[in-house]
């Protein structure tokens, strides 16, 4: 078992490898492109498309003096704290009301219509109903951040459960096994690939819908800033803020990746044995 595991940790790390040179290589050719359609040729106005030295100006502007109210630090961390609140708040209800529908037909048949009824709602639909109800302050934020990524949680979760294997239920029932014990032991386990597949889909929701929530009563944020660089007309500014985006989904993404393998380690040595 452990040569097997050698070998598959072997190959996945070459794989890995590869990927982050094709992706840099991948970067730099963008980079190139940029800075010649900009800067070198002039073929994309600045008023239309900042050139890499306006966007590294506008990089040391919001880092230093500070920008729609405050510096970069600042945005970032208050755009970080809300989507790993709103997205901790999908899980906690969303994983288990998914798994709740997929392993009892009661609940199913109770839950399922009005989360049919809510589910074809655009998160962002629900900004003017979380401001009424809650005001101008990160609590709106957070409950429109919370639906986006709810419902990506329950509808992977309840397929998960519903993708386990008949005979594995069939067992766990003959033998009698206590519900706490079956939850833990053969529904979630069961259910995990999928379930992690709902999880990122519910992160991506989630970073897509806190800019839009902060373009409107936000005091500091990244959408704040992409809000204000807009009325400015300062395009170097709103790719600042665009990038900024982009690299916090791309590393809270890496860190689910990681909570992932390690929770689904069982799943990786399996298909090590099977190598």
């Amino acid at each position: 078992m452990k040569k097997y595991e050698s070998v598959y940790i072997t190959l996945g790390g070459m794989k890995v490898q590869r990927k982050v040179s094709i992706g840099l290589a991948t970067i730099f050719i963008v980079c190139m492109i940029w800075f010649a359609l900009t800067t070198g040729f002039g073929i994309v106005p600045s008023g239309r498309f900042p050139s890499p030295s306006e966007t590294w100006s506008a990089l040391i502007h919001v880092s230093g003096r500070g920008y729609g109210g405050g510096d970069l630090s600042m945005h970032v961390y208050n755009s970080l704290r809300l989507v790993v609140m709103g997205f901790l708040f999908a899980i906690a209800t969303g994983v288990p009301l998914g798994l709740l529908m997929g392993w009892s037909r009661k609940a199913e048949a109770f839950i399922n219509p009005i989360f049919l009824i809510i589910r074809p709602i655009p998160p962002l639909a629900w900004i003017p109903l979380a401001i009424l109800w809650l005001g101008l302050g990160d609590s709106a934020k957070i409950m429109v951040i919370w639906f986006s990524a709810f419902v990506p949680s329950v509808i992977n979760t309840y397929a998960g459960v519903r993708n386990i294997d008949r005979p594995v239920l069939e067992a766990a029932y003959m033998l009698g096994m206590p519900k706490v014990r079956f939850v833990a032991e053969v529904l979630i386990p069961g259910a995990s690939p999928m379930i992690f597949t709902g999880l990122r889909l519910s992160l991506q929701a989630s970073w897509t819908t806190l800019v839009a929530a902060e373009l409107v009563g936000a005091f500091y944020g990244l959408g704040r800033v992409l809000n204000v660089a807009q009325q400015d007309l300062y395009p170097g500014m709103i790719l600042v803020g665009m990038i900024a985006v982009a690299i916090l989904g791309w590393g809270t993404t890496r860190v689910l990746g990681m909570v992932e393998t390690w929770a689904l380690r069982w799943n990786t040595a399996a298909l090590a044995a099977k190598g």
